[in-house]
């Protein structure tokens, strides 16, 4: 008798891996344990292969945050200037896409520029250069 393979729904999230030292896709591995801090579960990093303990609680608390939705007027926002140097919950206009976000996080980014990560209204999340020099 031919062993049937069961097809498993594999389920996958957005996590850091401190081996690759940024933000990769990770499997869920086995079943979600409670635990007095939450809802832990095994992940493997798909590039390096690497296993971490999560806590899903946590991850779905971030995920609940990023996806909230901002009130903010086009009357409460500084427009938006690549040449401008803003701060983590500035409220900014962008022109262009003629949407309003607010500035979430700064990081450097790899040419060693500066950019800001905006949540916009209607373009969720982007990364816009800040304090270019002329």
């Amino acid at each position: 008798m031919p062993r049937v393979k069961k097809s498993r729904r594999t389920k996958y999230v957005t996590v850091y891996s401190p081996f690759v030292m940024k933000e990769t896709k990770h499997e869920l591995v086995g079943e979600p344990v409670e635990t007095p801090q939450g809802r832990m579960q095994w992940a493997r990093c798909t590039r390096s292969r690497q296993m971490q303990l999560l806590n899903l609680d946590l991850i779905e608390n971030e995920l609940e945050k990023s996806k909230a939705v901002l009130n903010i007027s086009i009357e409460d926002a500084k427009k938006y200037d690549i040449h401008e140097n803003y701060q983590v919950g500035d409220i900014i206009y962008h022109p262009i896409w003629q949407d309003v976000g607010i500035v979430r996080e700064k990081v450097t980014i790899s040419n060693g520029m500066n950019a800001i990560i905006v949540l916009f209204q209607k373009n969720n999340e982007k990364r816009l250069i800040e304090n270019l020099q002329k």
